[in-house]
């Protein structure tokens, strides 16, 4: 984009956003934007969540500062809201998606096939079937049986062999026990595309959601060097797609792992100019643009324990705390009890237990965690819940998780 204004007006004029309201907010504003919803358009008091499009904005700028040579495919199963798609597509993302479901959500908004990478190394036939339909067109693989569900359904599509990296980077979800071909099974891999008559163009990889040693994007790139060399050995086409995965996450380790990588591209792909490098953030867009608002519906004291049950939990958003390993945190809006302090600045705090709301005592969010006292219509806010939470929640116990409103805001 060619300035803020131009991305804005490409966001706002999005599908998935258009025709929606957009509400100006400060950078430092969301508790005031919070505490006018809930004033305004919140008399049931449901959960909701506040999507900031000026952070995805600001997010998809900083990829392209640090990254300028690496395509981003945003993964749709880290969070796959309409607007939220929409914004990314207006920006000029590609997508990472993973089924069937996914290519349609992401066709519907508009972006054009070859903008999609088919990324599941395991694909159920009915899906390739659906992709050769609509021109997706590069997909992944790592088995030989793949390869013939590929040379049956789809065999004009792309393919990237995908192989395990050295290391999963302490990674919050390793994926290298699911995913990607040893480096035994690199040639025997490509003899096979070859004789199926199959087109490989390159080599994915991916070191784990949310790593936290960066030097597995070198190890991993290091080995995808040697599938390149092979393929060459074998006399195969040459092949000109690195596709380095996910990982990244939007803090201050963004810069160190993008430092990683660019230094391994250097130093691995030194003089291939004809290289597409591409990489399939999910977590590094999603996490921070997303904040999540509870209200707090019951209450019960324990001697100085205080134990509050809020409307989202672990069935739903909060699955991230199991099934993500997350640690989330949370801020009090205390409109109901505490009108002239709302954040409780000045309150006394205790030790608290929040639990969700369904009737399983494993639906417990937080434990042992310091919160002033509050009341049942007080709020509590959960900041970075864009990752991997209303995606995976569920309907368990009659809580819609699917329908939990989204409000959109555009922050300076």
């Amino acid at each position: 984009m060619a300035s803020s204004l131009e991305a804005f007006k490409a966001i706002v004029g999005a599908p998935g956003v258009r025709g929606k309201k957009v509400s100006a907010m400060s950078k430092d504003g969301s508790t005031a934007f919070i505490r006018s919803i809930i004033s305004t358009e919140q008399e049931s008091k449901e959960a909701f969540y506040v999507l900031d499009l000026g952070a995805v904005e600001a997010l998809f700028d900083k990829w392209n500062r640090n990254l300028p040579m690496v395509q981003p495919f945003y993964a749709v199963k880290c969070n796959p809201n309409p607007a939220f798609l929409g914004a990314l597509a207006a920006l000029g993302s590609s997508f990472d998606c993973a089924s069937k479901v996914e290519i349609e959500s992401v066709l519907s908004l508009g972006v054009s096939p070859d903008r999609i990478i088919f990324a599941n190394p395991c694909k159920a036939e009915s899906h390739i079937k659906y992709a050769a339909s609509v021109g997706v067109n590069l997909t992944t693989f790592d088995s030989k049986e793949e390869l013939d569900k590929i040379k049956k359904w789809h065999p004009k599509c792309a393919l990237l062999i995908r192989v395990k990296g050295p290391d999963d980077g302490s990674a919050r979800c390793p994926l290298g026990a699911k995913f990607g071909a040893l480096p035994e099974e690199v040639a025997p891999l490509l003899q096979a595309a070859q004789a199926l008559r199959l087109t490989v163009t390159g080599v994915s990889f991916h070191i784990g959601s949310g790593a936290m040693q960066f030097i597995a994007y070198r190890e991993a790139i290091a080995a995808a060097k040697l599938a390149f060399e092979t393929a060459a050995r074998l006399g195969m086409p040459e092949m000109h797609v690195l596709n380095i995965g996910g990982g990244f996450t939007a803090g201050s380790q963004f810069d160190e792992a993008a430092s990683t990588v660019k230094a391994a591209l250097q130093d691995y792909f030194p003089n291939e100019p004809g290289v597409i490098t591409m990489a399939e953030p999910g977590r590094f867009s999603a996490e921070s643009a997303f904040t999540l608002a509870t209200n707090v519906i019951g209450k019960r004291v324990r001697g100085d324990i205080r134990e509050y049950w809020i409307n989202d939990g672990i069935y739903g958003s909060m699955n991230c705390i199991l099934f993500d390993h997350a640690t989330i945190t949370c801020m009090p809006l205390a409109g109901s009890s505490n009108g002239c302090d709302p954040t409780c600045k000045a309150a006394r705090s205790y030790d608290s237990t929040v639990f969700g709301p369904t009737c399983d005592a494993l639906d417990t969010v937080l434990k042992g965690y310091r919160l002033p006292e509050l009341d049942v219509d007080d709020w509590l806010v959960f900041p970075n819940m864009g990752a991997y939470t209303a995606a995976a929640g569920s309907n368990f116990n009659g809580f819609n998780t699917s329908g939990i409103l989204t409000y959109l805001a555009y922050s300076n």
